[in-house]
């Protein structure tokens, strides 16, 4: 006779049905597009729109996209009603969160950013700045 689900389940130690639970819970909470994500707000591409201020096929065109810029991600993710968090997983070392893109004023960077332009050679004038990374 076969066994269902729940008779298995039943039969594992407590431990074992715990570690269950918590990854069952974590797949749950995963989503796969941003159709998804709106989805699971329970919002209609219509409201994304008018939050944004486009039209509903922009809408549905950010939605399919593979590739976009993180602050148009940020600007669906905040006219559903949540909050962008990007958060970078290096080996062997604990998750760390990006607050800010862009000019970083503090550490190494700070300390190089304090050193004067350097100059090409006599009479071609200074060099030009260096331009922000786009990210």
């Amino acid at each position: 006779m076969a066994k269902t689900l729940d008779q298995m389940m039943k039969r594992l130690p407590k431990s074992r049905r715990a570690r269950i639970d918590r990854r069952f819970r974590e797949l749950r909470d995963e989503v796969e597009s941003l159709q998804q994500l709106r989805r699971a707000a329970g919002r209609a591409q219509i409201d994304i729109a008018a939050a944004l201020r486009i039209k509903q096929p922009s809408v549905s065109k950010i939605e399919k996209q593979t590739d976009l810029y993180l602050s148009t991600l940020r600007s669906y993710v905040e006219a559903l009603g949540g909050k962008l968090d990007l958060v970078v997983r290096l080996p062997a070392h604990r998750p760390l969160r990006i607050r800010q893109l862009g000019q970083v004023t503090t550490g190494l960077a700070a300390s190089r950013s304090k050193r004067p332009a350097r100059t090409q050679a006599a009479g071609r004038g200074t060099a030009r700045p260096k331009r922000s990374a786009r990210v």
